[in-house]
């Protein structure tokens, strides 16, 4: 059985395959603070204790709560942890997202993660979502100043075509894409595919999504040969999937947190990650 690499490499970075993603560690809607922040505080030092060194978060989380969460829970920081955030939405209410690729709201974000992060360089900047009324070079101006002046390490993107990205890498350097993908919703599967050929790492929002009915029986008779959860076994064959996937399951609660960490001692056999395959 191959064994799964714990680690992946890309950009400047390097970062265990499990990192951890801070959304939901907000209010209702992903707006306004948490409604426990001493727990909120526990998790994310659990998730650095547990061997966690990749953290993903974004200025619209909150908005601008996760960011300040984070640095109040976890600065100053251990020499390994590397901090991925995002911007590039407005958020006018809970659950309300609008994609904003001004480059006055870029460098505003920019700026505001370097701040409340209390950090000099940010570790991975992520376009969250490509503007459609502004044209992308616009949008990544700023980036690229940023990138320049050694306020950003390295650049990804969210919820782009492989057209997108090759776009964006004629005017910046990318070393990662964000967008949603699981067992069940594999609508980027060309996307993936696209950046295990490039060296990009691939990092799927909302993991956890376990897959259609048609999986159910068999994803409960993988996770009994295991002695794991069905939740684990769908993180496990993200795992298998691509070497270049790196998971970042949220979390509010530290049992739950030791579940998603668990997914990694978990080798799925070749028949077993075929069967989910179809």
């Amino acid at each position: 059985m191959e064994k799964i690499n714990s680690s992946y490499s890309f950009g400047s970075l390097k970062v265990n395959r499990i990192g951890y993603g801070s959304m939901q560690l907000t209010g209702k809607g992903v707006f306004g603070p948490v409604a426990d922040y001493q727990n909120a505080k526990k998790v994310l030092q659990a998730v650095v204790s547990g061997g966690v060194n990749f953290i993903d978060t974004a200025e619209s989380y909150g908005p601008e709560f996760s960011e300040s969460l984070i640095a109040d829970a976890l600065y100053p920081y251990p020499k390994d942890l590397i901090i991925a955030t995002k911007g590039g939405f407005d958020r006018p209410g809970p659950s309300q997202w609008t994609p904003n690729g001004s480059p006055e709201k870029i460098r505003k974000d920019i700026e505001g993660s370097l701040k409340r992060l209390k950090v000099e360089a940010i570790d991975l900047w992520q376009l969250h979502r490509i503007d459609p009324n502004i044209p992308l070079e616009v949008t990544l101006e700023p980036v690229l100043d940023a990138l320049k002046a050694g306020k950003i390490k390295n650049v990804g993107l969210s919820e782009v075509t492989v057209a997108q990205i090759k776009q964006a890498r004629k005017i910046l350097p990318i070393v990662s894409v964000q967008n949603m993908y699981n067992l069940g919703d594999r609508h980027w599967e060309k996307e993936l595919d696209f950046t295990t050929k490039e060296g990009l790492a691939f990092i799927p929002w909302f993991p956890l999504a376990s897959g259609p009915i048609r999986f159910e029986q068999t994803l409960g008779k993988i996770a009994q040969h295991h002695g794991a959860t069905i939740a684990q076994v769908a993180l496990a064959w993200l795992l298998k999937r691509a070497e270049n996937i790196l998971l970042i399951p949220g979390t509010k609660t530290l049992s739950h947190l030791d579940e998603n960490l668990g997914a990694l001692e978990i080798e799925l056999t070749q028949d077993e990650y075929d069967s989910l395959m179809k």
